[in-house]
């Protein structure tokens, strides 16, 4: 291992044990680092061996490689991001003098309006799985909860029985980078999952610990599997559209929310949102419903 290698090894473990990170997190900030020293050993072995030794100009070049490679702006925006964090720590920590990256601007990404599902449409999709099988009241009970809530997908594969309180009809999710929120749910998503809980011979009275939602060997639900099991549903309803995934029902309850006069601020924060400009891509589904609460709420607005 040479040092490169050593200290973008030193700095996942920094963002896993200190930051907290997810793994999938920590899995990109891998990749994207290893695709940019892999640049440097091309493009020249000695900066590739001395990180105090690369410059903007090296940078800007590794991202002139990767939109030539046919990468999305996304996508090489997020190489930018890995390569800010880990110069930054380099910084902080002194194994490097300068910080180049701070002068390479992140490339323009469009952001696209999500797919979502028509509110007309929301019991079609819930009828749809088999319920006099185990599997369909699972597959219904996941599809009320992701509705119900807008949780991410990893956050529904982490909950575990204790992670509900059916008391209260709250449930409390572990975010990004290990963030806590808790949101509430309704008597529909709460009867799904009592009546698949049932069906399993588990109960609220069950181990906290106990796994939400488990795969036929009674294992924690891989996310691989709720994927394929929604997508079916999900591509029926959208009637052939690309977007069919766990994260559409999660742009569906910022939508939803959205289109019955729900504050911006309250839908950032039942998603766990760290900023609000993710959240205003919801503004884009329904400019109409931003003029009516503009008008609504300022003075000079008419």
């Amino acid at each position: 291992m040479n040092s490169s290698d050593k200290v973008i090894s030193e700095f996942l473990i920094h963002i896993s044990e200190e930051k907290g990170f997810s793994k999938h997190t920590i899995a990109a900030y891998k990749y994207d680092l290893n695709c940019f020293l892999s640049f440097l050993m091309e493009y020249d072995t000695n900066i590739a061996m001395d990180l105090n030794k690369v410059d903007r100009s090296c940078i800007r070049h590794f991202l002139a490689k990767e939109l030539e490679n046919a990468l999305s702006s996304k996508t090489t925006a997020r190489r930018l991001a890995s390569i800010k964090s880990f110069f930054k720590y380099l910084k902080q920590t002194g194994k490097v003098e300068d910080n180049p990256s701070i002068h390479v601007k992140t490339p323009k990404v469009e952001k696209k309006i999500p797919t979502f599902i028509q509110e007309n449409k929301i019991n079609e999709l819930m009828n749809m799985p088999d319920r006099t099988t185990m599997i369909g009241k699972r597959d219904h009970a996941m599809l009320e909860l992701f509705y119900a809530t807008g949780i991410r997908l990893s956050e529904l594969v982490g909950l575990n029985i204790g992670s509900v309180d059916h008391s209260n009809n709250l449930i409390k999710v572990l975010g990004k980078g290990n963030k806590e929120r808790i949101i509430p749910f309704g008597d529909n998503a709460k009867d799904a999952i009592e009546t698949y809980l049932n069906s399993r011979g588990s109960g609220w009275s069950s181990k906290p610990n106990t796994p939400l939602f488990t795969s036929q060997n009674d294992k924690r639900i891989s996310a691989r599997t709720v994927q394929q099991r929604l997508r079916q549903y999900l591509q029926s309803i959208l009637g052939g559209k690309k977007g069919a995934s766990p994260h559409t029902l999660r742009h569906t309850f910022g939508t939803h929310l959205l289109d019955n006069d729900a504050d911006i601020r309250s839908i950032q924060e039942l998603l766990g949102h760290s900023s609000i400009s993710s959240t205003q891509i919801y503004t884009k589904v329904n400019p109409q419903k931003i003029k009516k609460i503009y008008k609504k709420a300022h003075p000079h607005a008419s």
